[in-house]
């Protein structure tokens, strides 16, 4: 592999562990999905980088679990939910000036959390 491609390979996967870290508090930013894109970017670029992702205290067990089937802890579920529905129920509140945009947003915050109840729980 060159060193161009291995070098935007590790790129890749530094951006989407930090996108992945900021979907652990910003509740419309997926975690997991952006955590096993960093692990396959790294597993085709560094295997050292792989590794610490994988054996990561905090951000290992997002990928394990759902290797394992188990998306989401319950505790991880009731603490997405609730910062879910706080900061659109802020938005809504006071920031959406239109109703058409807080009626869309409610929708989606409707279907995520649908699709967060979904998920199979560990």
């Amino acid at each position: 592999m060159r060193r161009a491609t291995r070098c935007l390979l590790i790129a890749g996967g530094t951006i989407s562990i930090a996108l992945g870290i900021l979907g652990v508090f910003l509740p419309l930013l997926p975690t997991t999905p952006f955590l096993l894109l960093a692990a396959f970017l790294y597993s085709r670029s560094s295997e050292r980088f792989y590794r610490w992702l994988i054996g990561h205290r905090f951000l290992g067990g997002y990928i394990q679990r759902y290797r394992e089937g188990r998306s989401m802890t319950l505790a991880s579920k009731a603490v997405t939910l609730a910062l879910l529905w706080i900061t659109i129920g802020l938005s809504i509140a006071f920031v959406l000036p239109q109703l058409w945009t807080k009626l869309l947003v409610a929708a989606i915050a409707i279907g995520v959390t649908m699709h967060i109840l979904r998920l199979k729980g560990s």
